[in-house]
């Protein structure tokens, strides 16, 4: 098992990474005014559920990052509100203009822009502004974590005895994969486990704060690739470790993420083993359904 997948930058990746980095930054600089003006914005489209929305601002932010960075770069973008070209395919950047939509709408300040550059399904660099927090995490594979562009210390090899552990939704990504009654019983145990555990409500947050030391690890059963990618590069770059819920180093197909320090993802990994196979736990009654399609978007269909 190679956990040192992601760690180093890749010699063949199209556009220069520090040129591209610099871009990205520049771009959420600009945006992050906008970002914060529009706080506690209602949801205007929902994607199949009362709680998965966008905002206008959603959309407003992820056309103009789109924009600049298909102009600046000249490559493809894949935003959670528009779509675009597949994430496993090739070089492209990943957009979510507003992690943490709910947060966002209710004026809670765990939110903000996630951007990540991958090549080959991994992360090349990663962003997350946390503008309502005055948090900004840059990293590049096989470079350092950067929060407020100061090198941030080598993650502390801390238990989840010692620090809180993050713990994400239960009601994200592909519930065939991850039954319900699975994932309620994975953060029981953990739960039970751990010092003591948070929700914030933001994929961001939860890696960027195990990326900076403020988390021991984060579990999370998202699988989609503008939630993941940025954080990813930022633990990885921080010297911790990403997988799936198997202990397969994590890509942008992965269905779930346990990011942590060393001694953490082992206690988590530990923890999870020890439940057996998630198919072992459908509840009696129900059907093995099939996963789920991305959200519909009705605005595409208005145009960009």
């Amino acid at each position: 098992m190679d956990y040192q997948t992601g760690n180093t930058l890749p010699t063949d990746v199209p556009v220069d990474p520090a040129e591209a980095l610099a871009l990205a930054v520049r771009v959420l600089d600009e945006v992050s005014p906008r970002f914060i003006e529009g706080v506690g914005a209602k949801g205007v489209q929902y994607k199949g559920t009362r709680t998965d929305f966008a905002t206008e601002l959603d959309l407003e932010l992820e056309r103009r990052i789109t924009d600049a960075l298909r102009e600046g770069t000249g490559l493809e973008v894949h935003g959670e509100e528009y779509g675009g070209p597949p994430v496993n395919e090739g070089t492209l950047w990943v957009v979510d203009p507003i992690d943490g939509t709910a947060n966002y709408s209710l004026g809670i300040p765990t939110a903000g822009i996630l951007v990540s550059l991958v090549h080959d399904r991994q992360p090349v660099l990663g962003l997350t502004w946390l503008p309502l927090l005055g948090l900004r995490f840059t990293s590049v594979a096989g470079g350092p974590l950067r929060q407020n562009d100061e090198v941030v210390p080598a993650l502390p090899d801390v238990s989840i005895r010692d620090v809180a552990l993050g713990l994400g939704s239960l009601n994200t990504g592909a519930r065939t994969t991850y039954p319900p009654a699975y994932r309620r019983e994975v953060f029981e145990q953990l739960t039970l486990d751990a010092a003591r555990t948070r929700k914030f409500g933001s994929t961001g947050v939860d890696l960027s704060f195990v990326a900076s030391g403020r988390l021991s690890a984060a579990v999370s059963f998202g699988n989609f690739a503008w939630d993941n990618a940025a954080g990813t590069s930022h633990v990885r770059s921080a010297g911790g470790v990403v997988t799936d819920l198997a202990g397969e180093p994590w890509s942008v197909e992965s269905q779930s993420l346990l990011a942590a320090g060393p001694r953490a993802h082992v206690e988590v990994l530990d923890t999870v083993t020890q439940l057996g196979d998630p198919g072992n736990f459908f509840e009696a009654g129900r059907r093995r359904a099939t996963p789920d399609p991305e959200s519909p978007r009705q605005w595409l269909e208005e145009g960009r």
